[in-house]
């Protein structure tokens, strides 16, 4: 088990200014934010995260979603990161997701469905280096 993992905040949570609410209901549940900012991805960048999903049907409406607008990629820190915030955030389409959960709040759809969170450590990892430098992470890290 981890203690790190990545969340983004999705470009359709940002235009709905919801970015707030979602900070306020991860740090509720205990993570705490190492590194944090807004961007907007290219879609060399966005293609480079999304390189796993390459093959499927999905993969080019996902690019030009995650380009649509900014995002807010955080790294988090907590005990067992990558499974506590997946709990969090629920399930990836709203309507199965469990209530209070950060998509079954703000999620439209099984497209813009708010928020993206690391599915292993080692992915959190590959993850959170893909938006975060490493000095940027040695100096958020330190205690």
């Amino acid at each position: 088990m981890g203690n790190k993992t990545l969340a983004i905040i999705k470009p359709d949570a940002v235009r709905k200014n919801l970015v707030g609410q979602i900070i306020a209901k991860i740090t509720e549940a205990g993570f705490k934010i190492k590194a944090m900012k807004m961007v907007r991805l290219t879609k060399e960048s966005a293609g480079g995260f999304y390189e796993v999903h390459k093959a499927r049907p999905f993969y080019n409406d996902l690019v030009e979603y995650m380009t649509s607008g900014p995002c807010v990629p955080i790294a988090l820190e907590k005990e067992n990161a990558v499974e506590d915030y997946r709990k969090l955030i629920g399930a990836t389409d709203p309507d199965q997701a469990a209530p209070g959960t950060i998509r079954k709040l703000y999620a439209a759809n099984k497209a813009e469905n708010a928020v993206h969170g690391s599915d292993s450590d080692e992915n959190a990892a590959i993850e959170i280096a893909h938006f975060f430098s490493r000095k940027e992470l040695l100096e958020n890290y330190v205690d």
